[in-house]
């Protein structure tokens, strides 16, 4: 099964939004909730998607003090990361922060994909089994990077856990943004790869599975995975038949350096960092919602089955679905980023367009900023600015008997 991507991270023409997640929610929610049991987390999406910027959540008016231009009211965002309309802001910053700080090197595409047969434990153990993906995705990548008869040294690595298809399946993956080479580990030497070979994906998808196996093995004889109703997911006699099953199985690993560099696929994972896409969304009615997956095709659902998949995607409370290793984890992330740059940079490496430069560091999306200015420094617009009078002059004022907490600086 292939999943919401084109691997090479590129992405497939405009979109538009014509359909909204919310309507949906509010009209077929209610059966969804009678026909299937639901954790917290997903009744709290739900809750949180019906209710975005609706007068529920309370809201606010931009007064300009100057002339007293007042725009329409808007309301509130529920900030829930599973909601189409939020974060954006928070997801443009993201990429930003991502593309100033790519090392001006080349880079790899690297994506570790679930075997079917674990998808049930998944819906059943996601943090587990999610937990268990980052971990053996990234021992895999670094594991061969510290190889004496490859790298020799620490890669860096940005991953970003994705959990659907196309059309709402689930299917685990993650994408690893790789550098194309390792600093060695006393930290005087750049170890850099060819450039279009990072490892045979043959040695990955081994590595990665026998890690994995391992690794479930070992969650099984310490009884973590288990039903909802406390009881063993698996006996051990099914378990071996299924370990038995998934080691002679090909397991799936794409590796490729991406056509459009690292920026394209930081750009194209962006999409999906902060939120699950409602953007292919076409049309809804008792008969079915109709949404775009791929080429240009559509597909059809029952409203109540669409929503049953979308929620499938609702991760648990403050998971961390992207993640950091090597180079770029940990506190000292920026100094061993500066020593490898200066490294590539005595190797006569130049510095790529994506790359932080003095004039980008004044807008660097981590540095303190209002929200204000942040959106100014990343779109060009300033919702300061009086679009009557012209003057900076705009003051946000809450909207009168608003229930809803004090208005707070995001997106």
């Amino acid at each position: 099964m292939r999943c919401c991507c084109n691997h090479d991270g590129s992405e497939e023409g405009p979109r538009s939004v014509s359909v909204d997640l919310a309507e949906l929610v509010r009209a077929y929610g209610p059966a969804l909730r009678k026909l299937h049991p639901l954790s917290l987390q997903q009744l709290r999406a739900l809750r949180d998607i019906e209710r975005c910027r609706t007068a529920a959540l309370g809201g606010h008016v931009d007064q300009c003090t100057e002339c007293g231009y007042t725009e329409k009211p808007s309301y509130n965002s529920c900030r829930n990361r599973h909601c189409p309309k939020c974060q954006a802001l928070r997801q443009a910053k993201w990429v930003a922060s991502r593309v100033a700080r790519t090392l001006p090197t080349h880079h790899f595409h690297v994506v570790f994909t679930l075997p079917a047969e674990l998808r049930p434990l998944a819906s059943l153990q996601p943090t587990l089994l999610y937990d268990l993906l980052f971990r053996c995705a990234s021992d895999t990548l670094l594991t061969l990077g510290r190889d004496p008869d490859r790298l020799n040294g620490q890669l860096g690595i940005t991953a970003v856990l994705h959990t659907w298809t196309r059309d709402l399946m689930l299917h685990p993956h993650v994408h690893c943004i790789v550098t194309g080479g390792a600093l060695s580990q006393d930290g005087s030497t750049w170890h850099s790869s060819r450039p279009d070979f990072l490892f045979h994906v043959n040695v990955m998808r081994k590595l990665f599975r026998g890690k994995f196996l391992d690794g479930l093995l070992k969650a099984h004889a310490k009884g973590l995975l288990l039903r909802p109703d406390g009881t063993q997911w698996l006996d051990n006699n099914d378990l071996r038949r299924l370990l038995r099953k998934l080691r002679r199985m090909k397991w799936v690993v794409y590796c490729k350096r991406p056509f459009g560099g690292p920026q394209q696929v930081i750009r194209y994972l962006g999409q999906y960092t902060h939120r699950v896409a409602n953007h292919r969304l076409v049309s809804f009615d008792d008969n079915g919602v109709t949404f775009r997956t791929r080429d240009g095709n559509t597909k059809t659902l029952d409203p109540v089955e669409f929503l049953h998949r979308f929620v499938q995607h609702v991760l648990p409370d403050r998971f961390v679905k992207i993640r950091h290793y090597g180079l770029l984890a940990g506190g000292k992330a920026h100094l061993r980023r500066k020593l490898a740059k200066d490294l590539l940079a005595a190797s006569g490496a130049s510095l790529a367009p994506n790359t932080e430069t003095d004039a980008q560091k004044e807008h660097d999306p981590e540095s303190p900023h209002t929200w204000q200015s942040l959106l100014l420094a990343l779109t060009g617009i300033d919702t300061r600015r009086c679009p009557a009078c012209g003057k900076l002059a705009m003051v946000r004022l809450p909207l009168p008997d608003s229930r809803a907490p004090p208005i707070r600086e995001a997106a």
